[in-house]
Formats: C-alpha cells, structure tokens, sequence
C-alpha cells in the first residue's frame, strides 16, 4: 500500500493527465462506483479517473505499470459476477470509460459502425438505426450498459440465436495494453488471415488482459416485419420440439426463442406494472418467441402456419399472436418484467448456466429435483433463451425464512446446480462472466490446459497483475 505522499504524488500526475473535475477522490463521489448493481460486491478505491480519450487511457496505464497501480475498468456498472467492482484494500483506481462515448464512423455500405467503449448499448443500436441498419446486440440493462462492458463479458442477450454473442458482432479492436502501448485493430475487413486473431483474446476477457477502447461492430439489415408471438405449452420438451420445428420452417428469420415456466408468468403478473395473461389458458410453460424480416418476407403467415403445424402435432396447445406494435410490446413486457419482479419475490440465488439445447428440459428437471431435495421449501424459475441452450436458474428462499440466511448457502446451492451442468457438459457462465463471483470455481469445471494458457497469456500481457486482479484468474 502506498503511503500518504506516495499517493498523493500519484494522484497529482493523474489529475496531469485526464483534469481534477475527472478525478473522483471524495467518498460521496465515489460511491457509484463501488458496489454492483445487486449490492453483493463492495469495494474501495485510490480514486476513480474518467478518461476522454484513447491517449489518456494510454497515459493511465503507463502511470499504474510504472507505479504498480492496479487498474479495475468500469463501463455502465451492470455487470452481475462483480467484474467491475474493486476488492477493499482502496489500492486501485476504477477506470471509468463512460466520456468515451463518440461514435466515430457508420458506414452501412460495409455494414460496420466504429464505436468508443463508453457509449451505451442503447446509443449504438440508435446509432445503426439512423442509417437504416441493425446493431442485434440486446439486452434489458441496454440504456445503461456500454459496448466496452458488453464486449469484455462477451455478452449475451435476447437475438444470440440468430445473430450470435457479442464476440459474434465484432470485426475490429482498439485496445489499450497494460503498458500504455495502444493495439490498432480498428479494421474492417470480413477476411484477414494475416496470423492471430487477437481482438478475441480481449472479448470475453473482463479487462484482465487489456482495456477495450473502441471497435469495429458488424451491422446488418434493419428488419421491416416483425411477427411475436407468445404460446402455452405442456412441457419443456415440448418447447425444445417447437424450436426445432421453429428453426426447420423460419431458419434465420426466427430472431427469438424464451422459455417461461408459469411461476415466472405469475411473478410477472403480481409486480409488473401493465402486465397483463397472455393466453386465456393457464400453461405449464410458455415460449416467447419472434420473427424478423424485410418488407417483402411473408414472415406473418409462415409464423402461423408453422404454429398452426405444431399445435396439431401437439407441441403447442394455445398461441397469442400480436396483431399490433402494442400487442407485441405488451407481449414483451412479460418477459422483460420477470427479473425485477424477482427482486420484489424475495431473495433468489442466480446461476448463469448453459447447457446442449436438447439438454434443457432434462437439466431443468434434474436440477429441480436436486435442489429441493437439498433445500426444503425453496421455489426455482428456470427460463430464458432455451435457442442457445443458455438458462437463468434462479432458486428462492423458502417463504417466510430469513433472506440473509439464505444468501449464505449461496455456495452449497451453486455446488448442487453446477453438479447438474457438469453432467450434460455444460457452462458454469453462459453470459454474465466469471468476475469475482465464479473466479474460485474455474480449477474445477475448465479444463487444465486450458487454465494453464489463460495464465500464461494473464503473464505475458500483463507481467505485473496490475489489470483488473482478483477477476477470472
């Protein structure tokens, strides 16, 4: 730990590089910064610093490599696996990159559009939108969420089954190095087969290994018709039996595929404001899902011939198709509205997993039986986005039990759940990220020569451990 002059001097050749009115030392100011969104993790910083340009990134870290800094990056802070957050001994300084928020290019006759690292997801989509394009990236958190963030968790969201990750949606990177040394990968081009493949070692990386600045997105025709719909079902297979069906008629034109028990249909209904049942019915289990198109895709009819098609082979016993903007959007509001009525559920312990499509059903059943075996009275929601196999599995305290109890059985319940995933040859995080959070059960779900090279490219890019320690590795 620095001492008082020490600090002081390191703070003074920070103000030299970004202003005073961008370097946060205050702990009122600072507070913002030191805890994540769902207020698990908490930690203290030297000062958090907002750069505006690449350059003064680039100064930054040479200053920590010199002085030994640590350095956490920092975009919308809505990571949920505490990526973001610092640890408590107030050593580092928490890199805010949210001034760096320009769009510097669209070009829609290469379908690409050059992006800074602070600006929001949903400014990025708007700015694709403004040439006619579509940047397919979408999650809930994407008014405050930055590309910086999406990128360096690999994002997820709602259109991976037709669009892909965010490592997916990516050509390009520039990237700031540990050393200040600044990596140009700012390109365009679809082909390159000039060595490595380096912006992918950054994607996915949480800010261990260098620090997102900027890139080069893929952009793809604005889809003109839309049809959502939102159907009831018996089971779990029978969801994975529509997406299959789903997948044969529509191929790409199917955009989205949620699975929804009804447990998150009721919990919706009971705290979302304006939510309203889909279906006249009550169902075990529904399937949000949409096709996209252009103007002149007959996408509307092959919706509901292909439902039409699964209710007669018994897939789907009920379906609501929205006939208006405002139908579909109320259609949707359903699903957005699960995750915050959780929150006024109660306490729920959250596990990112993913599993082989075709495993879904089973691993949901399996991990229910396990779990409630384990811990008597607890409630599950398993739902999400069954076309990449990825499952938010969510477990609840027992009603009427204590929350902060409950919370610290995180770790047995996550050893059951995750017992289940490695049996169907799963994913601990499907989109969340390691972080914190699941840094300490990397030894036992990944594979060892794949640990051994993450540590060593950890080393090579980042000798002194100043980026983002204690995440991942």
């Amino acid at each position: 730990m620095l001492d008082k002059p020490k600090r002081a001097a390191l703070l003074d050749e920070i103000v030299a590089i970004v202003g005073a009115r961008y370097v946060l030392t205050e702990a009122s100011d600072q507070a913002a910064y030191l805890s994540e969104m769902r207020n698990m993790f908490h930690g203290r910083a030297l000062a958090v610093v907002r750069p505006g340009t690449t350059a003064e990134v680039a100064k930054l870290l040479a200053l920590a490599s010199r002085s030994r800094t640590p350095v956490v990056p920092q975009g919308g802070n809505t990571g949920l696996v505490g990526g973001q957050v610092p640890d408590a001994s107030g050593d580092a300084i928490i890199l805010s990159l949210t001034r760096l928020d320009k769009v510097r290019e669209v070009d829609p006759l290469s379908n690409t559009m050059t992006v800074e690292a602070g600006l929001t997801l949903l400014k990025a989509q708007e700015a694709a939108a403004s040439a006619d394009r579509l940047f397919p990236l979408s999650l809930a958190s994407e008014g405050s969420c930055t590309i910086g963030g999406n990128l360096s968790t690999n994002a997820g969201g709602v259109a991976v089954l037709a669009y892909g990750n965010a490592r997916d949606l990516v050509l390009g990177l520039e990237v700031v190095l540990a050393d200040g040394r600044v990596l140009n990968g700012l390109s365009k081009l679809r082909k390159d087969n000039t060595g490595y493949d380096l912006k992918n070692l950054f994607i996915g990386a949480e800010g261990t290994l260098g620090i997102i600045t900027a890139a080069v997105l893929k952009l793809f025709p604005r889809p003109t018709s839309h049809v959502t719909v939102f159907c009831g079902l018996q089971s779990a297979e029978k969801g994975v039996a529509l997406l299959a069906r789903m997948k044969g008629g529509a191929g790409s034109a199917l955009t989205t595929f949620e699975l929804i028990p009804r447990i998150g249909i009721d919990m919706a209904l009971r705290h979302g404001q304006g939510t309203r049942d889909p279906l006249a019915a009550v169902h075990a289990w529904y399937v949000l899902l949409e096709l996209s198109g252009q103007a002149n895709a007959p996408i509307e009819g092959l919706a509901e011939e292909l439902i039409g098609a699964a209710i007669e082979a018994g897939e789907v016993d009920d379906a609501a198709v929205a006939a208006s903007i405002e139908q579909s959007n109320a259609l949707w509001r359903i699903r957005e509205t699960i995750p915050d009525a959780q929150r006024a559920e109660g306490v729920s312990i959250k596990h990112d997993i993913s599993v082989p499509v075709a495993s879904v059903p089973r691993f949901i059943e399996e991990a229910d039986a396990a779990v409630k075996k384990s811990f008597p009275g607890v409630r599950t929601l398993a739902f999400g986005h069954v076309g990449d196999g990825n499952v938010h599995y969510n477990v609840f305290q027992p009603q009427g039990s204590d929350g902060a109890s409950f919370l610290e059985r995180w770790h047995e319940i996550g050893a059951v759940v995750y017992e289940v995933v490695a049996r169907f040859g799963g994913s601990i995080s499907a989109e969340h990220g390691v972080g914190q959070m699941k840094r300490d059960l990397l030894p036992g779900v990944k594979d060892k020569v794949a640990l051994d090279l993450m540590r060593a490219l950890k080393r090579t890019l980042d000798p002194q451990g100043i980026l983002n320690p204690g995440k991942v590795l």
